[in-house]
C-alpha cells in the first residue's frame, strides 16, 4: 500500500484555498465572510485558536452554497488538470489519500480513481470542522482504519506529516524542484 498526502503532492496547489476561489467567481458575495476569515488566520498565526476552530470560520462560507455536492463536481471538472501526472503513472487501487482537506470534496475524486480516502471530516452545509487530520491525527486515523497494514511508500510536501512518514518503509518529499528521499531526522 501506498500512502499519500493531496495538496501540494499529488495536487499542483492547495485544493481548499482554489475551492473558495472557484465559488467567490460564483458567488462573490462570500466576501462577507472575509472579515471573520482574516481574523481567524490571524488568531491562529498568534496561536490563540487551533487550526480546527481557524478552518471552522473560514468554512463558514459553505453556508452561501445551495448545492454543495454539485458544486464540488463542477470544480474537479476545472480543477482535476491540476493533479500531478506522476501520480497517474502510479497510482494503484490499494493507495490511501489521507488530506487536511475535507473528506466531501475529495471523496468524489478519490471514488472516480478508485482509491481510499481519508480526510478531515467538515460539515459541507456549515462549515463546522469536526476533526482536522493533520500531524499526529493522520497516523490515528490511518490506524483506526488500517490497524496493522504497512505503508510501503508514502508522499507528502510537508514536514508535518513525518509522523506518517515514519510510518513506511520508504517516504518521499514533493518539492516543486521533483520527488525525493524524506529528509533524515
Amino acid at each position: 500500500m501506498n500512502v499519500y498526502d493531496f495538496d501540494k503532492t499529488i495536487y499542483r496547489d492547495d485544493s481548499s484555498m482554489d475551492f473558495y476561489k472557484f465559488n467567490l467567481k460564483k458567488n462573490p458575495l462570500i466576501l462577507r465572510y472575509g472579515i471573520k476569515q482574516l481574523i481567524a488566520f490571524i488568531a491562529y498565526s498568534m496561536h490563540l485558536i487551533t487550526k480546527t476552530e481557524m478552518k471552522t470560520i473560514f468554512y463558514t462560507y459553505f453556508k452561501s452554497i445551495k448545492d454543495m455536492d454539485q458544486r464540488v463536481l463542477e470544480f474537479w471538472e476545472k480543477h482535476e488538470h491540476n493533479v500531478f501526472e506522476y501520480y497517474f503513472l502510479q497510482k494503484h487501487p490499494t493507495d490511501v489519500i489521507i488530506s487536511a482537506s475535507p473528506e466531501f470534496m475529495l471523496k468524489p475524486l478519490c471514488d472516480k480513481w478508485g482509491v481510499n480516502l481519508i480526510a478531515s471530516v467538515v460539515n459541507k452545509k456549515t462549515g463546522m470542522s469536526m476533526e482536522n487530520c493533520y500531524g499526529e491525527e493522520k497516523v490515528r486515523r490511518f490506524r483506526e482504519i488500517y490497524p496493522d497494514a504497512q505503508i510501503n511508500s508514502f508522499y507528502s510536501d510537508s514536514l508535518s506529516d513525518t509522523p506518517m512518514a515514519k510510518l513506511a518503509v520508504e517516504s518521499f518529499l514533493v518539492t516543486p524542484e521533483g520527488i525525493q528521499p524524506w529528509p533524515k531526522s
